[in-house]
């Protein structure tokens, strides 16, 4: 079934309790080979059936890039993802925005990580436009300021103040970084209908692209 928004909605199922069980599976090869049998195929389907409703939405070609954890020889990964920048080759150095899984939950968001050059050139424009922000951006929605850390704040618990010295860190911070999404409990009943869930995540990255437009 095709929507008005340009993406086409075919088997996908959703996730499941036991995709989340797979960050509770210790070592890394095992938690590895769970991961890539039960998880990526789901996230490489993500990728293929939103990039074209990003690619509409942003104005410019936008690929899809699953997490692969290559680097990892020890610990196993906390995390994993499908992010979509308007880069071939990778995602980390652009403004992007990404799906994936904590153990506990599922995330949507805009990310812009230590990786990046557009760092202050988002928290510039952003910090000109707190009010738009907090005009635009729901009040449920969940910023952090580091990746590798499940959760966040809310925009509301953080109010202009929260959100204007997380802005100002990343300007100045190398290290630092501003993720902007939405956050999914893992037994939420939308996580296993495939297609409600497409569009919740079609409804959150249409809601974080102006974050997404202030970053050039």
């Amino acid at each position: 079934m095709t929507l008005t928004t340009g993406s086409t909605i075919g088997a996908f199922v959703g996730f499941t309790s036991d995709d989340f069980d797979v960050f509770a599976i210790p070592g890394l090869e095992p938690r590895m080979d769970a991961l890539i049998s039960r998880i990526r195929p789901k996230l490489n389907e993500l990728g293929e059936q939103l990039a074209p409703f990003l690619t509409e939405i942003c104005g410019e070609p936008m690929f899809p890039h699953v997490a692969k954890h290559a680097r990892r020889t020890i610990n196993p990964p906390n995390d994993t993802w499908v992010a979509f920048a308007p880069g071939k080759r990778g995602y980390k150095m652009f403004p992007h925005f990404q799906i994936g899984l904590f153990g506990s939950h599922l995330f949507v968001q805009f990310a812009i990580i230590y990786e990046s050059d557009n760092k202050s050139v988002f928290a510039e424009h952003a910090l000109k436009q707190l009010e738009d922000i907090e005009r635009h951006i729901p009040a449920h929605y969940v910023w952090s300021g580091n990746h590798m850390v499940p959760g966040g704040d809310t925009q509301a618990e953080l109010g202009r103040d929260g959100l204007a010295k997380l802005l100002e860190r990343l300007r100045a911070v190398k290290a630092s970084e501003a993720l902007c999404g939405i956050i999914i409990d893992r037994e939420d009943p939308v996580l296993s209908d495939g297609q409600a869930f497409i569009a919740k995540v079609e409804e959150t990255f249409r809601t974080v692209l102006p974050l997404y437009k202030m970053s050039f």
